[in-house]
């Protein structure tokens, strides 16, 4: 359990400093992945692989978002 601590905690300080846009979905991601990971005996890289993958995923979610405000904005 103190190696999945240990990997949140380093996700959450690397993504952290990368800035507020980067850090979205990584947290979240890494806990998931890091408990995941932790099952398995695999902690760290499931942290690791956690924050990626949350990351592409509110990353894909904002574009989404952004693209259907654009398409429902009023025309001029």
């Amino acid at each position: 359990m103190k190696i999945v601590l240990a990997a949140v905690c380093s996700a959450a300080l690397v993504c952290a400093s990368a800035g507020t846009v980067a850090a979205k979905g990584c947290i979240k991601g890494a806990i998931v992945g890091g408990v995941a990971g932790h099952m398995v005996g695999h902690g760290k890289a499931g942290a690791a692989a956690g924050c990626v993958i949350g990351h592409h995923n509110a990353k894909k979610k904002a574009d989404a978002d952004k693209k259907a405000g654009q398409s429902q904005s009023p025309q001029k």
